[in-house]
């Protein structure tokens, strides 16, 4: 599930300002979605994760669950990587890593945890080369999911090689073996931080990772729920300034 993206080795010391010209966008319509799915493809093929298909689509049930979100991160307007977030509470527990560990997380959402899952990374095989901060800008949705969300426990599904990284950078650390899951053919293993924990630690590195409260409300609000129409079921807001 961990991504097709390359992960980068340093951190990114381009610009002072990685999220310039980046645009975050929950892909909503069926144009949008296509476009992903279609990314996953190329990205999973490109490193061997996926076999060929003539679809040549990359989906799954979860993307139309609605404690799943997936977005786009388009840089200068091109589309270059999407993540997917699924949010996990008592009642909400669709996810890849949810059904992949649910010995493991299962329990916690028993105990009435709030659990930010990010599955599905993945970058263009060609554009992510000219944008080294892009895993860097494309995980930190995750931290703004738990800022909103108000997280327990921060997720990061990954093949066994990228786990130093992981524990590096970010500080999860090993949770569950790797294992495969339906559709891939390279196993990935569970990583997990206490958020409330690690967060100053990771936003003094990387002060990028902050995000305001209105930021993660348009981000995580969909298009009904905007417009007042709705309010999702699952959700429990942060009432956290910055995040």
């Amino acid at each position: 599930m961990r991504s097709a993206a390359k992960v980068a080795t340093l951190v990114p010391e381009r610009s002072a300002d990685p999220l310039e010209h980046v645009d975050y966008r929950l892909a909503e319509t069926a144009e949008d979605k296509d476009e992903i799915y279609r990314l996953r493809y190329r990205a999973y093929l490109r490193e061997g994760a996926i076999l060929p298909s003539e679809s040549q689509r990359v989906t799954d049930r979860y993307d139309d669950e609605p404690n799943n979100f997936t977005f786009g991160v388009y840089y200068k307007g091109e589309l270059y990587s999407s993540i997917r977030i699924s949010v996990l509470v008592g009642d909400w527990r669709g996810s890849p890593s949810s059904e992949m560990f649910s010995d493991l997380l299962h329990p916690e959402l028993d105990r009435g945890k709030t659990i930010i899952d990010p599955t599905r990374f993945v970058a263009d095989p060609d554009k992510a080369r000219i944008f080294p901060e892009l895993p860097y800008v494309t995980v930190r949705l995750g931290y703004v999911a738990c800022g909103h969300f108000n997280a327990d426990i921060g997720l990061a599904n990954v093949r066994p090689e990228h786990r130093a990284f992981y524990r590096k950078v970010f500080l999860q650390e090993p949770l569950g073996e790797p294992k495969l899951f339906p559709g891939l053919i390279k196993p990935v293993g569970l990583m997990a931080a206490n958020y409330p924990e690690i967060r100053e630690r990771v936003f003094q590195r990387f002060p990028f990772m902050r995000s305001s409260a209105f930021e993660r409300r348009m981000l995580f609000q969909r298009t009904g729920e905007r417009a007042g129409f709705s309010v999702s079921p699952f959700e429990r807001t942060s009432i956290v300034p910055s995040a």
